[in-house]
């Protein structure tokens, strides 16, 4: 299958070593000719890395369909298109209905939001029915689930094809219903709301509470999560779900989170966040 990728950041990037990992074709577009290059490198560097840890054929390697694209005319003979560019409707719409003067009908376009409803990102589209939710967990190439979300007007067989597609990857896919935050963060957002109110409250510090949650056997502290996530797009996936339950309190965004994101520091990216990093991603 031909893949393209719209968002050469950090999602983009491992749903194309995912993809090309199992021999379909990549075609990675960005607004921002530079991230296209950079993420090009970073995919093919992770290809080696798999080839030598023995979890990926060198003839495979040997052979992978990755390509650039400067236009999205580029992206004409592309059978799947996932969006992973910043987490706003507007932003996602105005790509999605560019996106489809250019595709053929037999395209499917599927969006990586972690929060927005599907059914809204596709209103205004001429076939809603071939849009989808395709919600990949970061490290893309790393994490087995996957939520596959169906809009109001999604077609059956294009929710079919996306569970196929997330399967041949070797992932998990859970077709989930649409609404705000679909299910793994609709219940997250305690997992990191909450945290920081016990960190406002001074009740615990922040390598306190990333402590304890992991020896309870979660693999990250819900800070250590965030940073790796990206602490400014952990806070516009909490305003949007927040946001689209008409301020439901449960889902309110903290006033810590943003002041570090008005900081800059928006985590391991960035080489600060609610920890200090060496390297950026």
């Amino acid at each position: 299958m031909i893949v393209a990728i719209c968002g050469a950041g950090t999602m983009g990037r491992g749903i194309a070593i995912a993809s090309l990992m199992k021999g379909h074709s990549v075609i990675i577009y960005d607004l921002n000719p530079a991230s296209i290059v950079s993420a090009i490198e970073f995919v093919l560097k992770q290809l080696d890395t798999a080839v030598s840890k023995g979890k990926l054929e060198p003839t495979l390697r040997a052979n992978v369909d990755l390509r650039s694209a400067n236009t999205l005319d580029d992206l004409a003979d592309a059978e799947l298109i996932v969006e992973a560019i910043a987490e706003r409707l507007d932003l996602k719409r105005e790509l999605f209905s560019a996106l489809e003067r250019v595709v053929s009908s037999s395209c499917i376009l599927a969006s990586n939001t972690s929060s927005i409803a599907i059914t809204a990102l596709a209103a205004g589209l001429e076939y809603p029915e071939r849009f989808v939710g395709l919600h990949f967990f970061n490290p893309a190439h790393i994490m087995k689930l996957v939520e596959v979300i169906r809009g109001k007007k999604t077609s059956p067989s294009v929710v079919d094809t996306a569970v196929a597609f997330a399967l041949s990857l070797g992932k998990t896919p859970v077709v989930a219903a649409d609404v705000p935050g679909f299910i793994v963060n609709r219940v997250a957002r305690n997992y990191y709301n909450e945290p920081q109110r016990i960190v406002m409250e001074t009740a615990a510090s922040i390598p306190q509470v990333d402590t304890l949650m992991k020896s309870l056997g979660f693999k990250m502290g819900p800070f250590e999560l965030m940073d790796l996530i990206g602490v400014d797009v952990n806070l516009d996936v909490t305003t949007s779900q927040w946001q689209q339950f008409y301020q439901e309190p449960r889902f309110t965004p903290s006033l810590l989170q943003r002041q570090f994101v008005e900081a800059g520091l928006h985590g391991k990216k960035s080489g600060s966040g609610f920890y200090e990093y060496n390297d950026k991603l």
